[in-house]
């Protein structure tokens, strides 16, 4: 992913935003603060034919202690029109191939249970379920607005030999 894909990956973001099952954000943020906040080495975009971007992932690290330099938070989105074509599995299998490589043993995340499509595809991924935690935040918008809202935890693990 490189700057001039942010017009398509903002776009694909603001609509799952705009479902209230995919993050507890309100907006997308400017691509400086992308820029900022995520890890350059492991930012995918998936393309159509004509190499408009459908898809994008992206990890942010978890924590500035250098004990956790290989664990991250990942995000991955689907443009809608897009969804159930097998671009966001093959997102995560190329992030996943790529993490180790880039110094990443643990790839995180939260996910709303209603979020169902999401913890079916990262199960069939190979990320497990490590548990979930209970009314963790308040929803400021959208659907959910004003409800506090449960997540589960999920996780992918490199091998041990990584």
């Amino acid at each position: 992913m490189v700057e001039s894909d942010w017009d398509a990956v903002h776009e694909i973001y603001r609509a799952g935003i705009s479902t209230g099952n995919a993050t507890f954000e309100s907006e997308p943020p400017t691509w400086q603060q992308f820029d900022a906040s995520r890890r350059r080495e492991l930012r995918l975009v998936a393309t159509d034919e004509s190499g408009g971007v459908v898809g994008w992932a992206a990890v942010s690290s978890v924590s500035a202690r250098s004990v956790y330099a290989g664990v991250v938070e990942h995000s991955v989105y689907v443009h809608p029109d897009r969804a159930a074509r097998g671009i966001g599995r093959a997102l995560i299998d190329q992030l996943v191939a790529q993490a180790p490589d880039a110094g990443v043993w643990t790839i995180q995340s939260s996910i709303f249970p209603e979020n169902t499509a999401s913890i079916r595809l990262h199960a069939n991924a190979g990320f497990r379920t490590v548990g979930s935690r209970e009314r963790i935040a308040l929803m400021t918008y959208g659907p959910h607005e004003g409800q506090w809202r449960d997540t589960i935890l999920i996780e992918w693990r490199a091998r041990a030999d990584h």
